[in-house]
């Protein structure tokens, strides 16, 4: 079995593919909808604008077959990918998202620089999470992004990190992940998430 590595258009494709494979996955990158409906886990990555990054997803016919896939198998958002997955973005105006979870997609607010980028402190909210097994509290994530998401449901809320405010670093619902941070270039910690998931799967 495989890692269905998500092609839409948006993001650095090649990095996340080389930390999956580095950490033993075969893994497709792909935009196929059957190739994504055979695999034994999805990864939606991403890198840019909110609202270029759903019109491709509808474009590509991706949007029916997340849905279709997203309660059957491990399922990780990564930066965009995981905002992707609320229900609307405020990012240059109100766009729709996914809508898997309840809650929205706000600029980073206070007196810091934008974008939040550069390696930055977790703060670990749900003790018995599964993708954050190992994961010591206060480890350094590599961040990249001007945008961050406000949920609805705070339980899904497995970490955080202060950057003027606190900010959702990472969520996790049953088998649903995602991180607002690059594990792929977070060096070995990073890695060691990556790792998670694919013992999440089965050890692809």
């Amino acid at each position: 079995m495989y890692i269905a590595l998500i092609n839409y258009g948006m993001g650095n494709i090649k990095s996340v593919e080389n930390s999956f494979i580095k950490a033993g996955a075969e893994v497709r990158v792909t935009s196929d909808p059957m190739v994504i409906n055979r695999s034994a886990a999805i990864v939606l990555p991403g890198v840019g604008g909110f609202i270029d990054a759903y019109i491709n997803l509808e474009r590509k016919g991706l949007l029916k077959t997340i849905y279709k896939n997203i309660n059957k198998k491990p399922f990780l958002g990564i930066c965009l990918g995981m905002q992707l997955l609320f229900e609307y973005s405020l990012e240059v105006r109100k766009q729709r998202g996914l809508g898997i979870f309840k809650g929205s997609v706000h600029k980073i607010s206070g007196k810091v620089k934008i974008p939040h980028m550069g390696w930055n402190q977790i703060n670990i909210i749900k003790k018995n999470s599964k993708i954050l097994k190992g994961i010591k509290n206060s480890e350094n994530f590599y961040f990249v992004h001007s945008y961050h998401v406000i949920p609805s449901d705070y339980d899904i809320v497995s970490s955080t990190t202060d950057y003027g405010t606190d900010i959702v670093a990472s969520i996790e619902k049953d088998d649903i992940y995602g991180f607002q941070f690059h594990p792929e270039k977070s060096s070995l910690i990073g890695q060691r998430l990556i790792r998670n998931f694919l013992e999440l799967t089965g050890g692809i």
